[in-house]
């Protein structure tokens, strides 16, 4: 049996072109005891990848220049010489980026049996949804009544941020692009400011317009203005959890850091950067408690998909753009 899968043949310098990506395909061994066979049918895009393209490890280590790119995926097991994983089995891995992924067992994760779309276990119920409820729970430690700040918040991890912490009430404002998301966040309650066209300042009046009070919290997933407009507007020990920074992974030089960084101390805030699989001791408590509220509609969710595997490349390069709404995915 043939695997096709894409490797980056250069390492990218500021935003990736269409193609620095191929297509290769090669003959898959026969399998050892203990492997298995998964014909990969939803696969994740999301924007960590393109760190681990630098070719410098960070939290993980970098990709392979011309080496199978790896990512979350869901599949269907269709050969099999592990007991654990007979022909059938639904799983979870990250071998994506193909179509076809010889593994063994240990690098696989039977897919969760709630009443929900299988791709879910790689958006709300997937990693994106993990950190959201990390980042807001367990990191910025959200308390009833807050209010909250969040930005890229129709994204796939902010779009959960702006309704878990919607649920705990307070004020909720989300940050976003396109009047089509501006308009989801309306309507599900979130106070929604754009930040086209816009500089730090010109934010900041809007942040203080929607949220006189200013923010207990602040979930963030962009920088840039983002950031220097949310300092502005903090109260007093005020939490900030730093999710990603997405304004900058295509920088080609080293970014200049807010110019209000003051305000931190002015108000006594919190700062803490977090990576999701530092605490993924905690996702059966996650799945427990956010997994019955998507399968009961109780949590909305957007879903941007592709398809095709040769839709992969232009689906990561999207996540830039900002052209999607909520969790990225390519369906084979």
């Amino acid at each position: 049996m043939q695997s096709r899968y894409f490797v980056i043949n250069d390492r990218p310098q500021g935003m990736p072109e269409r193609g620095l990506f191929e297509l290769h395909t090669i003959e898959l061994p026969s399998l050892k005891d203990g492997e298995v066979r998964v014909r990969n049918t939803w696969l994740s895009v999301d924007p960590y990848m393109r760190g681990r393209m630098n070719g410098i490890k960070t939290y993980v280590e970098p990709f392979e220049l011309n080496a199978p790119l790896e990512g979350g995926a869901i599949g269907e097991v269709i050969e099999s010489r592990n007991s654990r994983f007979p022909e059938g089995s639904k799983v979870l891995h990250n071998a994506g980026w193909r179509d076809v992924a010889q593994l063994t067992g240990e690098a696989l994760d039977p897919l969760p049996k709630l009443e929900v779309p299988e791709q879910a276990y790689l958006g709300v119920l997937g990693m994106p949804g993990m950190t959201a409820w990390t980042g807001l729970n367990l990191i910025a430690e959200m308390r009833e009544g807050d209010n909250v700040l969040v930005s890229a918040a129709s994204g796939a991890v902010g779009s959960l941020v702006v309704q878990l912490a919607k649920a705990k009430g307070g004020t909720v404002v989300g940050i976003a692009g396109s009047q089509e998301k501006l308009d989801w966040l309306e309507s599900h309650g979130i106070k929604a400011i754009s930040y086209r066209d816009k500089n730090a300042e010109q934010l900041s009046a809007d942040l203080k317009q929607a949220c006189p009070e200013g923010f207990d919290v602040y979930f963030e997933n962009v920088g840039d203005i983002c950031l220097e407009a949310a300092l502005t507007n903090l109260r007093l020990g005020a939490r900030i959890a730093i999710c990603g920074l997405i304004a900058r992974y295509n920088d080609e030089t080293p970014g200049h850091g807010p110019s209000n960084l003051d305000m931190v101390l002015i108000q006594r805030a919190h700062i803490q950067g977090f990576i999701v699989l530092d605490h993924w001791s905690q996702y059966p408590r996650f799945l427990e408690e956010v997994g019955p509220q998507v399968a009961n509609g109780e949590i909305d969710y957007e879903e941007t998909i592709e398809d095709g595997l040769e839709r992969m490349p232009d689906a990561f390069l999207k996540l830039f753009e900002g052209s999607n709404r909520g969790k990225m995915l390519v369906r084979l």
